[in-house]
């Protein structure tokens, strides 16, 4: 169950997809309502479009507030604050277990003034992915992977025990047992929906999903086009309390690809020269958005590896747009047909969506972004401390095409 907005601008609309009815606010009648041509915005600004037009309440956000997503366009950035609200909330066990406690605490001082205290829960969904106590005692043997989870579970049995009460205890929390894996891996492999649904107003809701996580590579989860970036324990519990994550309009990076890797040349060298790229632009603050038609020749992992890194090169976020390899990624992965049915047809309906005849977004622009005409000989081999230390491997060249535009294209 959400809690919608008065929808002053009547975007609502129905979306019926495999025989199933589904309310969601459209961009499409956004822009009929006087908005200006949205259609070009970044897909990442899309998202949190919409995110604005489902939760406008007149208070925390307002008219105004979509009108600066949308007058975004005139200048390629704003001064404009929003309030955001992501759809969920991803932890791990350092941050996780003092939320938790935090909870059962506000639990033990509704119940000390004779409240019910089974009424204080998480707003958003919550998602805790039990991976930070790994340590390795036993090694080079077939059973060091089970003898190493039984030390594992003897050594934090207190803390996995008050976890799995807060499971049980808590409605919209779910934990991820240990051994299971890391978390922004389980995230992008089981969590993540790329379109979300929920009850609101006796209709079901889709929107896009979207998160905060407590773990600096959450971005990894924007390779499938789903919206999110790391914040601190406390930023999270306030996401997980339903308090919306303020912040200004973000700048929009484009990177724009053409043409495809070379052989021999891997998602690794690939990234090392997007974050030596994004680091000599400056990025820190923005999000940076891929498209263009290189993106056919790169594999959900490839997206997943680039996004990953958005901690190294400085940005918010690397974002993909919903395309057909996401398409396929989620049935790699055994999602829900009627789920990957619904993320196709939302994503059209939305202009969300991404082929080889989309018009490339606006993204922002300006005179701190220059248009210098530099080609590297190839990409690199080496760790991503380092990427102006790299070695030189034949294959594509790389070059900054327009202003504020990165191009990577093959040779």
């Amino acid at each position: 169950m959400i809690a919608l907005g008065q929808d002053s601008l009547n975007t609502r609309r129905t979306l019926t997809v495999g025989g199933r009815s589904y309310d969601y606010f459209s961009l499409e009648a956004a822009e009929a309502a006087g908005l200006g041509d949205v259609s070009r915005l970044p897909y990442s600004l899309k998202v949190l479009l919409e995110n604005l037009l489902r939760f406008e309440e007149g208070q925390s956000v307002t008219v105004d507030d979509i009108k600066g997503i949308a007058a975004w366009l005139k200048d390629r950035r704003s001064d404009q604050e929003i309030s955001y609200r992501p759809a969920r909330v991803l932890m791990q066990d350092f941050t996780g277990v003092p939320a938790v406690v935090d909870l059962a605490a506000m639990r033990a001082a509704m119940a000390s003034l004779g409240g019910d205290a089974n009424k204080i829960n998480p707003l958003s969904p919550v998602d805790l992915v039990i991976d930070h106590s790994v340590m390795v005692d036993r090694f080079a043997s077939a059973t060091a992977l089970a003898e190493n989870t039984a030390i594992e579970m003897e050594r934090n049995g207190e803390r996995y025990s008050f976890l799995r009460w807060g499971q049980q205890a808590f409605s919209n929390f779910r934990v991820v047992p240990p051994g299971t894996g890391i978390c922004h891996q389980v995230n992008l492999e089981h969590l993540a929906q790329v379109v979300w649904t929920a009850e609101a107003d006796g209709a079901e809701i889709a929107y896009p999903d979207t998160l905060v996580g407590t773990d600096s590579h959450t971005t990894m989860v924007n390779g499938l086009a789903v919206l999110g970036w790391g914040v601190g324990g406390i930023e999270a519990e306030a996401a997980m309390l339903g308090q919306p994550v303020s912040m200004l309009v973000p700048e929009v990076i484009g990177f724009r690809l053409t043409g495809g890797l070379a052989e021999g040349a891997t998602a690794t060298d690939l990234v090392l020269t997007v974050v030596q790229m994004l680091r000599e632009k400056g990025v820190v603050g923005k999000f940076v958005e891929f498209y263009g038609p290189g993106l056919d020749e790169l594999s959900l992992a490839d997206q997943a590896t680039i996004a990953n890194m958005a901690p190294e090169y400085g940005a918010t976020c690397g974002f993909f747009p919903v395309d057909a390899e996401t398409i396929n990624y989620l049935r790699f992965t055994a999602r829900d047909d009627a789920r990957i049915d619904l993320v196709e047809a939302y994503a059209k309906a939305q202009g969300m969506w991404r082929d080889a005849d989309t018009p490339d977004p606006a993204t922002s622009t300006g005179s701190r972004y220059p248009r210098p005409n530099s080609r590297l000989p190839g990409l690199s081999r080496n760790s991503p401390a380092n990427p102006p230390g790299r070695s030189i491997t034949r294959g594509p060249w790389v070059r900054l095409s327009s202003p504020g535009n990165l191009s990577i294209a093959s040779r």
